[in-house]
This record gives C-alpha cells, sequence and structure tokens, in this order.
C-alpha cells in the first residue's frame, strides 16, 4: 500500500441514465455491464460470461464494502483497457481490508468478516490500497475479460 494524495472522486453516470450518479451496488454493475458491451461486441468479439460474472461480483463487493464499513461511497471509476477492466472504488474510511491468508491471519476456521474481501482477492489481479490525503482510500482493482474466441 502506497499513500499518496488522489483528486477528489467524480461519481460516473450510468448508462441509459445521464447525470445519475453511481449511488449502490446495483447502479455499479448495471455500470459495469454497459462498460462491458460497449467494449466487447456480443456479436463479433463476446467477452467470456464467466469473466463478467467476475467482475460484476467484484464491483459488487467493492461498492457494498465502500457503502456498509467505508463510510459510504466517494467514487466510482471504470476504464475498460485492451484484455480487461481496471475499477477503482473510494470511500471515507482509512481502514484497510484485512489480509487473506497471510501473515497475521486468524487460526483455521476462524472468520473475521465475511466473504467480500477474499472474494476480490481471488477474482480480481493487481490489487492497491491508497490512502487519500483529505481521508478515506481508494481500492483499484483489475478484472481480466477474455474474449469467447479465445481459449479458456
Amino acid at each position: 500500500m502506497r499513500e499518496e494524495g488522489l483528486a477528489p472522486a467524480r461519481p460516473v453516470p450510468v448508462r441509459g441514465a445521464p447525470g445519475t450518479p453511481v449511488k449502490t451496488a446495483a447502479a455499479a454493475r448495471a455500470h459495469a455491464r454497459a462498460v462491458v458491451d460497449a467494449r466487447w461486441n456480443r456479436s463479433a468479439r463476446p467477452a467470456c460470461e464467466q469473466d463478467v460474472i467476475d467482475l460484476l461480483l467484484v464491483v459488487s463487493e467493492l461498492v457494498a464494502n465502500a457503502l456498509r464499513h467505508g463510510g459510504g461511497l466517494a467514487g466510482f471509476e471504470m476504464t475498460p483497457v485492451r484484455d480487461g477492466v481496471r475499477l477503482a472504488v473510494r470511500d471515507h474510511s482509512d481502514a484497510v481490508p484485512a489480509a487473506v491468508g497471510g501473515p497475521g491471519s486468524g487460526p483455521a476456521g476462524h472468520r473475521v468478516g465475511g466473504y467480500g474481501w477474499p472474494l476480490v482477492v481471488r477474482l480480481a489481479r493487481d490489487i492497491a490500497i491508497e490512502k487519500r490525503s483529505g481521508g478515506g482510500k481508494t481500492i483499484s482493482v483489475f478484472v481480466p475479460i477474455r474474449t469467447t474466441d479465445r481459449p479458456a
């Protein structure tokens, strides 16, 4: 984790609802689906549906965690790239998620939190947590999206 100041978060409008910011996990999932549909043409170059489901799970968990544990959603950004989607979720809390299965984790069979963060760790890549200079944090991840014409 590195600490650096980030510009204030700007909500990303949900396609089909101009000017409506992403404020819920459902709106974030709808936006994610719209981004995938716009980037990966369903007839010529469709996205692997399993990867899209993984993306929707990661989006949902990160936004839900910001709402439940992070003092609210301060920003949501998605950027499609060649092999997937980069996602950044900002919240108002300085608390970072507990390590999953690493040093300092609880004893076997003991769960401190829920399933959300371990799910994000399992499905996403390039996970970064950056504290914001004015408080809060940004969790950034990359979720790979394959096309169905590529081998799984």
